[in-house]
C-alpha cells in the first residue's frame, strides 16, 4: 500500500476480522474506532488523554481545516500531528459529507463543490484535486477520496448521477495523489438501492485505493436500512485491505458491523452525547440530568476503569452538568471514549479466540437490540 500504509489481517471469526494498520505514525488494532476531532481537536478531550485511553488514529476534516486556520499554516508547523499535540496517525474526511450537511451554502457540479463557507462567506471550490492537494498538506496518514453524500430520501435516478459522479471524482482523486504522498481510501456510495451500492462497489474497488469504505449512511434513514445497506456495500470489498464504515457508531451498530468484516469507525455519537449529559454503561445509557441521580453515590458505570468512574459520583457529575461546568462535558466524554475503546478491545480479543459471536450474543439481545437502546428515564 501507499503511503507507509499496511494491513495486516490476524484472526477471522467467521465475517469479523482482527487485525493490525500500520501507518507512518505507528500501528492502529482493529477493529478500530476513531474519536472525531473535525477541526484537530477532540472535543473537551486533550490529545495526551486521547492516548492514555488506547486511541491510536483519529478523524479530522479538509474542509474545516482548509477554512481555518489553512493547510498551509498547519503544514508550516510541521503537520496536522506536531500542531495539534498528537503522537498517533491522522486520517481526514475529504470535506465530501459536507456536501449533504452544508446543502444550503453549496452547488455541485462536475468540476466539484462550490461553498460559501460558513464562517465569513468567502467563495471555496473543493474538488478532486483541490481535496487531495489539502490533505497532502496537512501531513495526514490516510486520505478520502472527494465523493458525493446524499440525505434520505433521494431517488433512485439522483442516486445513480451521485454515485457515478462519486466514481468520477474518485478516479480524478487518484490521479492527482502525489507519488509519496499519504494513503487514499475511495468510497462506496449508492444510497438506499441495493442495486445501485453493489453498482459503486464494483467500481471503486476496481480502482487501486489503499482501503475502502462505505458511505453515505446514518443519514436519517432507518436503522434497519442502515444495516442492509452496510451489508451490501461490504459484499465486494477486498479482504486484503482495510474496511472503513463511515459515520455509523451506536454500540449495536458497531457491534453489527464487526460481525459484518468492518475494521474502521467513527461518529461524533460518544462525543455529542457526552456533551449532552449521556453516557453509555454496560447497564444501559444513562442521562445524568435526571432527578434519580441527584443523591446517587455510585459511578457512572461500576464496570468502568475510566478515570471519570474512578474518581466522581452521578450525584456530583449531574451537578456539574446542571450548573453549565465545563468539567460535566470533560468527564462525560473522557468515560464515553473510554467506553468505545474498551468496546474495541473487547471485540479484538474475542475474535482472536473464537468467540465474538458469543460477545455480541452478551451484549445484545437481538441483531437490532443493544446496549444504547436500553435508556435511563426519569
Amino acid at each position: 500500500m501507499a503511503g507507509g500504509l499496511q494491513f495486516t489481517l490476524i484472526a477471522e471469526d467467521g465475517a469479523a476480522r482482527a487485525g493490525r494498520l500500520t501507518t507512518p505514525h505507528g500501528r492502529v488494532d482493529t477493529p478500530a474506532f476513531m474519536p472525531v476531532g473535525t477541526q484537530a481537536a477532540v472535543k473537551a478531550m486533550a490529545p495526551q488523554e486521547l492516548w492514555d485511553i488506547g486511541y491510536r488514529l483519529v478523524l479530522s476534516n479538509a474542509y474545516h481545516l482548509a477554512l481555518r486556520p489553512g493547510p498551509g499554516l498547519i503544514a508550516s508547523l510541521g503537520g496536522i500531528g506536531p500542531f495539534m499535540g498528537w503522537d498517533g496517525a491522522v486520517l481526514t474526511d475529504s470535506g465530501g459529507f459536507q456536501a449533504m450537511s452544508l446543502a444550503a451554502i453549496r452547488r455541485i457540479d462536475e468540476q466539484g463543490i462550490a461553498f460559501r463557507s460558513h464562517l465569513d462567506g468567502r467563495a471555496m471550490l473543493l474538488t478532486p484535486e483541490s481535496s487531495i492537494r489539502i490533505q497532502e498538506e496537512l501531513g495526514v496518514d490516510i486520505m478520502m477520496a472527494l465523493d458525493e453524500c446524499l440525505g434520505y430520501p433521494a431517488d433512485a435516478a439522483r442516486t445513480r448521477a451521485s454515485l457515478e459522479l462519486t466514481t468520477r471524482w474518485a478516479q480524478r482523486s487518484l490521479r492527482a495523489r502525489g507519488e509519496q504522498g499519504p494513503a487514499l481510501f475511495g468510497i462506496v456510495q449508492g444510497g438506499f438501492f441495493p442495486a445501485l451500492r453493489r453498482q459503486s462497489a464494483r467500481e471503486i474497488t476496481a480502482m487501486p485505493f489503499d482501503g475502502y469504505a462505505v458511505g453515505g449512511l446514518s443519514v436519517g434513514e432507518p436503522k434497519e436500512l442502515m444495516l442492509e445497506m452496510a451489508a451490501i456495500g461490504v459484499e465486494q470489498l477486498p479482504k486484503a485491505q482495510p474496511r472503513y464504515l463511515m459515520g455509523v457508531g451506536t454500540p449495536a451498530d458497531l457491534m453489527a458491523a464487526i460481525a459484518m468484516g468492518y475494521d474502521m469507525f467513527d461518529c461524533v455519537l460518544p462525543t455529542r452525547n457526552a456533551r449532552n449529559g449521556c453516557a453509555f454503561t454496560s447497564a444501559g445509557r444513562l442521562t445524568i440530568k435526571n432527578q434519580r441521580f441527584a443523591t446517587d453515590a455510585r459511578p457512572l458505570d461500576e464496570n468502568c476503569g475510566c478515570r471519570t468512574c474512578r474518581s466522581y459520583s452521578r450525584a456530583y457529575l449531574r451537578h456539574l452538568f446542571r450548573a453549565g461546568e465545563i468539567l460535566a462535558a470533560r468527564a462525560l466524554t473522557e468515560h464515553n471514549l473510554y467506553f468505545y475503546a474498551s468496546l474495541m478491545r473487547r471485540a479484538q480479543a474475542a475474535i482472536a479466540s473464537g468467540t465474538y459471536a458469543q460477545l455480541a450474543r452478551a451484549l445484545c439481545a437481538s441483531p437490532m437490540a443493544c446496549i444504547e437502546e436500553m435508556e435511563e428515564t426519569n
